[in-house]
């Protein structure tokens, strides 16, 4: 009988059953489709093993006029400049006190490292934000005026001016050094002549649901008092935009900043971030844009005109500024500062800048911003309405097109808003978290003409999944991955992404795990649909393999071990029955109704695999676990007998 080759669609296909689906790849995991056939996907390289305080959800990066690669960094606790692997705290200042604070150590327990902080100028304290001090004087014993004078974050909030932290000795930048006991000698009171500088309010890492009046997009109101779970606890999410060659950023639901570089020979590392003044700027922004044609920067659910307080703040109304000008947004009759309320949806989720047109989401409709010049200087079109997006960042844009994830579907604008047709579709949105889709984002990998979407399953509470729609293949496939953001700047060489580590890395730019070092294995595996071993009623007889797998394929980034290898593992079964786990290893052969499960290691070299599996279907996997290992698939064929009915 002649070999069989095996040869299956792009993609995988998930929304119909196994055999159903025969013909095509029905899971899988860190693999890619690349002309058609499977490889494994490329690994990761740390930027460096420095690390950020709190989660990254924003990664930006631009480039100064001196030449220096710039990378800004925003996490639920901090903001960072990143330079050579560096992360530098450029976080603004809220306020500052001075003279006004003294300390206490603890007088019951005295061998404790907690001491009582009061600043009689202190305001909105909250748990998790960061206070610097200067010019504190020693407590006596073991709390010494190097030990107090040091950036501290706020471990629990006792009223409006009292506050405790965790005494720690002396330490770099980033690394909390050891916790500092009190002891008989330093539980008096002390201080001097003390300076604090508290920095703008942390945010939160994972989002917490509201009830009530109070929450969501409206949660300013009076009668939100006692119902403000869920404003309060909203995720912390950053947007950032380049006006020229400064940055400006803005917390969500927070005021718009600066960070300059400076015109000195190095960026200003050491110089914070700015609150921006001017006439009427907004005291609340949900999303900061610096439109490139026309140099005017665009606020997105913003304060009204004349607001300073929350009770102004409106999640449809979109402002600007006049042209060339970021810190004027009063409307006259001599500029082009103005603003628009959006019609459809309670709020604005986010916005992204395109060839033509600027694109804003509601959570009801997409609408085209375009500018007209003055007297009316942007115009707005409702795309669609009745459309949904699950977050401000689950929004990417490749060759000219703009693809994001819905509640429920995936969407591209090409000109007009159309569903995006998924084969993963049942499989991404019946096993997902929207508790958290706050956290869910989106970014591209153009060397591979990939759109990436992570997002969390419905067990977790932090992003552990992702799904990959490759727009040149036109095939889905997904896998599993903890990322937090992720930026595919062409600016630097490989795509960025932000681990859980609080680590940056390098996609693309390694074949292993680099988070860890030394760096660790990628498993990698993809399994076909069922197909029929000969006419499908009969039983058939595997009896050899004629691999087709190259390990060093032209988009390789460099092998790290002189003997790659896969396992090849054949799953044969009776009749069909139930779909397949996700599991990565062999299932129970009983649980599955599989017969004679093999598998087989197949090298370099491998020339024949022989085997010894019978069925009338059969499902086809390869598998990687091993160092320094990157593979593609090709075509393999099978020898196929007749093996009667029984």
């Amino acid at each position: 009988m002649p070999l069989q080759k095996l040869q299956f669609k792009p993609g995988i296909i998930r929304e119909v059953t196994t055999l159903t689906a025969e013909g095509s790849w029905y899971d899988c995991d860190k693999v890619r489709f690349r002309f058609g056939f499977p490889q494994k996907i490329g690994g990761w390289a740390a930027l460096s093993y420095n690390t950020f305080l709190g989660i990254s959800r924003s990664l930006w990066n631009w480039v100064t006029l001196r030449n220096y690669n710039l990378l800004g960094v925003g996490t639920n606790l901090k903001f960072y400049i990143e330079n050579g692997g560096d992360y530098y705290d450029v976080t603004p200042l809220a306020y500052s006190t001075n003279n006004q604070i003294s300390f206490a150590a603890d007088t019951v327990s005295p061998f404790s490292s907690i001491i009582t902080v009061t600043d009689s100028g202190a305001s909105a304290l909250q748990e998790g934000d960061y206070v610097t001090f200067t010019n504190a004087v020693s407590l006596g014993g073991n709390m010494t005026a190097a030990v107090l004078n040091q950036e501290y974050q706020i471990v629990s909030v006792l009223s409006g001016t009292s506050y405790t932290i965790s005494a720690r000795a002396v330490s770099p930048v980033n690394a909390p050094g050891a916790e500092v006991l009190s002891n008989a000698s330093d539980v008096g009171n002390g201080g001097g002549s003390v300076d604090g500088a508290y920095q703008i309010n942390t945010g939160f890492a994972v989002y917490t649901i509201g009830t009530g009046w109070g929450a969501g997009p409206w949660s300013r109101g009076s009668w939100g008092s006692g119902y403000t779970t869920g404003f309060g606890l909203q995720l912390r999410l950053w947007s950032q935009s380049n006006y020229g060659e400064d940055l400006l950023f803005s917390p969500r639901g927070g005021a718009l900043y600066i960070w300059q570089p400076g015109g000195g020979a190095t960026p200003s590392f050491s110089t914070r971030g700015t609150l921006v003044s001017g006439t009427d700027v907004p005291s609340e922004i949900n999303q900061i844009l610096v439109s490139d044609s026309t140099r005017i920067t665009i606020a997105f659910g913003c304060s009204e005109y004349g607001a300073y307080g929350a009770a102004d703040f409106d999640p449809l109304l979109i402002r600007w500024t006049a042209q060339e000008d970021y810190t004027d947004w009063t409307p006259t009759a001599t500029n082009q500062a103005g603003s628009y309320r959006l019609s459809r949806g309670s709020e604005i989720v986010g916005a992204t800048q395109t060839r033509q047109e600027i694109l804003v989401w509601t959570d009801a409709a997409v609408y085209s911003m375009q500018y007209l010049g003055p007297p009316y200087v942007w115009g707005f079109t409702i795309l669609a309405d009745n459309i949904s997006i699950v977050s401000p960042n689950a929004i990417a844009t490749a060759s000219g097109i703009t693809y994001w994830m819905g509640t429920d579907k995936f969407y591209y604008y090409a000109g007009r808003v159309e569903t995006l047709p998924c084969t993963v579709r049942e499989y991404v949105f019946s096993d997902i978290n929207k508790d958290q889709e706050a956290q869910f984002f989106a970014g591209t990998n153009e060397g591979f003409s990939e759109i990436w979407f992570f997002y969390c399953s419905s067990a977790s509470s932090v992003i552990d999944r992702y799904v990959i729609f490759n727009y040149l293949d036109q095939a889905w496939y997904y896998g599993t991955l903890s990322r937090t953001a992720w930026l595919d700047s062409p600016l630097r060489q490989y795509p960025q992404a932000a681990t859980s580590g609080s680590i940056i890395v390098f996609h693309e730019a390694a074949v292993d795990d680099g988070t860890t070092n030394p760096p660790s294995s990628i498993n990698s595996y993809i399994q076909t649909a069922d197909f029929d071993v000969g006419d499908g009623n009969n039983y058939s007889f595997v009896t050899k393999v004629i691999p087709d797998i190259t390990f060093n394929n032209s988009n390789m980034t460099g092998l790290s071990t002189d003997k790659p290898q896969v396992n090849f593992t054949l799953r044969p079964r009776q009749n069909p029955g139930s779909g397949y786990t996700a599991a990565s290893s062999p299932v129970v052969e009983s649980a599955q109704g599989y017969a004679g499960q093999q598998t087989y290691n197949v090298q370099e070299f491998t020339q024949i695999v022989y085997t010894r599996v019978r069925g009338r279907q059969m499902a086809f996997r390869v598998e990687s676990n091993t160092l320094g290992t990157q593979w593609q698939l090709g075509s393999p064929r099978m020898d196929i007998r007749a093996d009667g009915r029984r």
